[in-house]
């Protein structure tokens, strides 16, 4: 073993900086921008699709149907955002991704879409405007982000809008559910009666029963959640504009 050079203990630990969290690479950004354009680009033509269909019947009730393409198409399209955190490139927990993505992927194809007669309740109208102005945001935040020129006023609006716009999603889920209960119930849909080879049952009624139940200490986690990561980021924002 040789012995260390005079003065060497002492400047090591100094000249070592510290870890930088690594980013997405040039290719996976490129990718997410192209992806959260799409995906900001796919909402607005739901927002503008729910206008136009306001204007020309001059009534709220039923826009579902002049949207109902493309919400089923980007809504269905964000479980790639499972997918970016499960290989890494964008720095999420897997699990509060999936369970987010995969409620809205739920509603809108186990419910909305499978009970037609629901389709036209004020319910689904309401967590549609809920959705499609929060993903508005979202995708535009994200881009902006990525890009490295995010604007304050699109940041002030991801931390602030969800105030109104969580509780008035989650209002129209619930009761877009409920009214779906007595149809689901009527006609058994994706109900498994015993007897059966699997020796297997299973009730959709009880299930969305127990989804609505779920909503009770998850919302307040999320809510608050958000709640703290907006006093931190806003909060943060403005003592560096004061300083």
């Amino acid at each position: 073993m040789t012995a260390p050079a005079m003065g060497t203990t002492k400047t090591t630990h100094i000249d070592v900086a510290p870890k930088k969290k690594k980013g997405p690479g040039a290719l996976a950004t490129a990718y997410l921008v192209i992806y959260n354009v799409v995906m900001t680009a796919g909402w607005l033509v739901i927002a503008v699709g729910l206008v136009r269909a306001y204007l020309a019947r001059g009534s709220y009730h039923g826009l579902y149907y002049s949207i109902e393409k493309p919400l089923k198409f980007f809504q269905t399209g964000a479980l790639l955002e499972i997918l970016h955190c499960a290989v890494g490139i964008v720095p999420s927990s897997v699990v509060l991704t999936g369970f987010q993505v995969l409620s809205r992927v739920f509603l809108t194809w186990a419910v909305t879409h499978s009970v037609r007669e629901v389709q036209s309740e004020d319910s689904v109208l309401l967590f549609v405007s809920a959705w499609t102005i929060t993903e508005i945001i979202r995708y535009s935040f994200y881009t902006f982000s990525l890009l490295n020129h995010l604007p304050y006023l699109i940041k002030w609006a991801r931390y602030t809008f969800f105030l109104v716009l969580y509780p008035m999603g989650v209002t129209g889920e619930l009761l877009t559910i409920y009214a779906a209960l007595p149809y689901v119930q009527k006609t058994g849909l994706y109900s498994i009666t015993l007897p059966n080879k699997y020796n297997f049952s299973f009730d959709y009624h009880t299930f969305l029963i127990l989804t609505m139940v779920s909503y009770i200490p998850l919302f307040p986690q999320l809510y608050f959640h958000m709640m703290r990561q907006r006093k931190k980021v806003l909060c943060h924002v403005e003592e560096f504009k004061t300083e």
